[in-house]
């Protein structure tokens, strides 16, 4: 990790954001930060803007206004993209050409050593080991379309780790998995956070996760709604498994709260 670990360092600094398509605004003046060594999750109902939010970071949605810096760079001048591991929602592992567990976690090394390179020792090490730290070693071999959902998810978090990023973005990490792999996920996460790695996933529940969480932001109708420590869950929904975040439930900012302090690896 080259990101020193504690909150001194900013990693992700989002600043007036607003984001449209065909002349409607979907994201209205966002502004947060994610430190280095920080867990921040992007809570809110479906189509509040959150996968949004985390697409125009990741620059694959352009900005209408506003600016975000990565690592201290403006994004559109930054470059260094194996130092984001990006996980996406879903693997995808019925289309393509079948490939091995091992294979797909591989693909995660190749913004770091360069796609005509071949692969080193290092490389072999970095697979084995984000494989251990999310417990698929035993399935190396396998094919990922023998997998549960929940193993290809987390298949797909051991790609992003093999990359050695010093920030990992997630969307949904945990929607529609099992018990054991959200487990899974907050062991391995929480693995990564302690070496000094910042961590901004996007969420609608939390739950294993929730004791990671340093912060939430939290998306309404395209705007900021609350930032600081995560909701609690409402009423009835606060049984585990049921940990849905309801905008009525927080409070309205009446400013943003900023905490102190292929090109994407794994894409």
């Amino acid at each position: 990790m080259s990101v020193e670990s504690g909150n001194t360092r900013s990693v992700v600094t989002v600043r007036h954001a607003a984001v449209g398509y065909d002349g409607r605004e979907i994201l209205h003046d966002v502004s947060f930060e994610v430190g280095a060594g920080e867990v921040v999750a992007i809570l809110g109902a479906n189509g509040s803007g959150k996968s949004t939010l985390i697409r125009t970071i990741l620059g694959l949605t352009p900005l209408t206004r506003g600016e975000i810096d990565l690592f201290g760079t403006p994004q559109r001048r930054f470059r260094d993209w194996a130092r984001v591991g990006y996980v996406p929602q879903r693997l995808g592992a019925g289309s393509g050409v079948p490939a091995t567990v091992g294979e797909i976690v591989a693909s995660g090394r190749l913004a770091r050593r360069g796609i005509f390179r071949m692969s080193r020792a290092a490389d072999k090490t970095a697979v084995r080991d984000a494989l251990t730290d999310v417990g698929l070693l035993d399935r190396i071999n396998d094919p990922v379309t023998t997998l549960s959902g929940g193993q290809q998810q987390r298949t797909l978090i051991a790609r992003a780790l093999a990359g050695q990023p010093d920030l990992l973005v997630l969307d949904e990490p945990t929607a529609g998995v099992d018990a054991a792999s959200q487990e899974a996920f907050a062991a391995a996460l929480s693995r990564f956070q302690s070496t000094g790695g910042a961590i901004l996933l996007v969420a609608h529940e939390l739950g294993p996760l929730r004791p990671l969480i340093d912060r939430a932001v939290v998306v309404h109708e395209g705007r900021i709604a609350h930032v600081g420590p995560p909701p609690e869950p409402a009423g009835h929904h606060a049984e585990p498994g049921h940990d849905h975040v309801h905008p009525h439930a927080v409070p309205q900012a009446t400013g943003i709260c900023v905490a102190p302090t292929d090109r994407i690896a794994a894409s």
